[in-house]
Parts: C-alpha cells; structure tokens; sequence
C-alpha cells in the first residue's frame, strides 16, 4: 500500500478564507490577467475553448472562459479545451503535480497551459519577522505562513506532468504598508489567510501581533517607515504534445560547430 500523501492544506478554512475575499484585495489577480493577456499576444494563433481554474470569477469576466473552481479533482473534461490558465490558486494544492496532469489531459495536442502560482519568495519579510517575535515571546513556532515552493523546483514539474516545450519565470512585486497589521488584513482580503492543515486552532495571544510591528520595521522598513512585503508570482508555461512540434535535437547529432556560426576560435583544454 503506498503511503499517504501529506495534507497541507484545510480546503473548509480555505473556502471560508476565499469568500472574505473583496474585489479590491484581488489586485495580483487583476495584475495576472492583464500578464495572461499580453503573453498571449505574443501567440500567433487564437485559442476558442478557454478555461481558468480560479476561485475568483469575479476577475475574469469577458475572457470567453469557463471558470473552473480550484478543487482536488478539476472540473476538466479530457482534450476539451485549446487553452487552459491556472490562476494564482496552484501554491494551496496538495498535490500540484496532479493538478498539472489533470490540466494536460484536458488540453488538445498543441494547447496552450499558464499557471500563476507564488513562489517561495512571497512574504519572505512576514515570515522571518513572525518567527523572530514568536519564538521571543512563546518560546516555540506555529505554521502560519504557507509554505511556497522555488521556481527551479516548479518548473521540473511541468516535465513532470507531461508538458512540451516548458518555461518557468518570476516576477517579484513589492508592495507597501503602513504597518503589519495593514498587511495582515490585506492578506485577507487577498483570501490569502492561513489555511494549513496543521495550523495552530488556539486563539494567538494578543502580544503576538502587538508586538509583531516592531520587529517587522526593525528589520525592513525604509526611510518612509513602511514596512515591505513582496508576492513573487511565477508563471509555468507548457505545452501539450503534438506530433508536428519541434523537437530537441539528438546530443551529437549537429551538422556545423558552434565556434563556425560565432566566429570565434574554437579552444579545446589542451591548448
């Protein structure tokens, strides 16, 4: 029997989180569509059966789209769709590599999948200004902040789930707040709160996040005295296979040198 899979996420919490969420807390989910947008169109080709796993419909309307609620099991028929985008929702996924496979078995061969997910430098401040002050004052850590996975390692998932011709890029977006609490209420409305599985139920002490400020502006604030917090957003692209894509060359198989096409002296190491 294989064993069982580690469970990150309480999709109850992270249901209740999702609907605290306001239009005006969705400003990267905005800024993601207008980046979905541009990519594509830098595409030569148009794309007529769409969808976009979100859990923010809200933010999408007028895309020609079916919006498909982020869950365990998609709501995704087999070779439906020419393009499918997998909106800042990927990072809560148990298993992201299943969400991945299940969105290119939806895809006809040659469709197009964008998934925005953030990635491990997302709230980097928060995270180290909670774990200074927490332990300070409890003595101890409490999983609070998701934990979010680096671009390197998310890209090898596209090869993983099947995916041609994959690309992982990174965006990093600071964004400024008056103090920690402010952060702390956009991240709920953002529907961003803390829904991990393991997390502490008690209510927090108020000394917590009392004092939770003053460590945070010690370490990050700037000149102005507001403190930073970043959302590094990275965007995997793939593509579902096709007989009549290109295809890598065999290693060995080059009919020219790469020292001819530049110019340039070749120089071996006995030289």
């Amino acid at each position: 029997m294989s064993p069982l899979r580690p469970t990150l996420t309480d999709p109850v919490a992270l249901g209740h989180r999702r609907r605290r969420a306001t239009d005006s807390g969705l400003f990267l989910h905005h800024a993601l569509r207008a980046d979905v947008e541009d990519r594509l169109a830098e595409v030569s080709r148009e794309f007529v059966d769409v969808a976009v796993v979100t859990p923010f419909a809200q933010v999408w309307p007028g895309f020609a789209a079916t919006v498909v609620p982020e869950a365990d099991v998609l709501d995704l028929a087999p070779a439906s769709h020419d393009l499918i985008v997998h909106a800042l929702c990927l990072h809560w996924a148990d298993d992201p590599v299943g969400q991945l496979v299940q969105c290119r078995r939806a895809l006809r061969p040659d469709g197009l999948f964008i998934g925005a997910l953030f990635g491990g430098q997302t709230l980097h401040e928060l995270r180290s200004a909670l774990a200074t002050h927490e332990v300070a004052v409890t003595g101890g850590l409490s999983p609070r902040v998701l934990p979010m996975g680096e671009i390197r390692d998310l890209g090898s998932l596209l090869g993983r789930a099947g995916f041609a011709m994959p690309v992982a890029d990174s965006v990093a977006t600071k964004v400024l707040y008056r103090d920690s609490a402010a952060l702390l209420q956009d991240l709920r409305v953002m529907g961003e709160g803390n829904a991990l599985a393991d997390r502490n139920r008690t209510i927090p002490p108020k000394h917590l996040f009392s004092g939770l400020n003053s460590v945070y502006s010690d370490g990050f604030a700037g000149a102005d005295a507001q403190i930073p917090a970043t959302f590094e957003v990275i965007t995997l692209t793939g593509w579902a296979p096709a007989s009549d894509q290109p295809k890598p060359l065999r290693p060995g198989s080059a009919q020219s040198r790469l020292a001819d096409a530049l110019g340039a002296t070749e120089v071996t190491p006995n030289d």
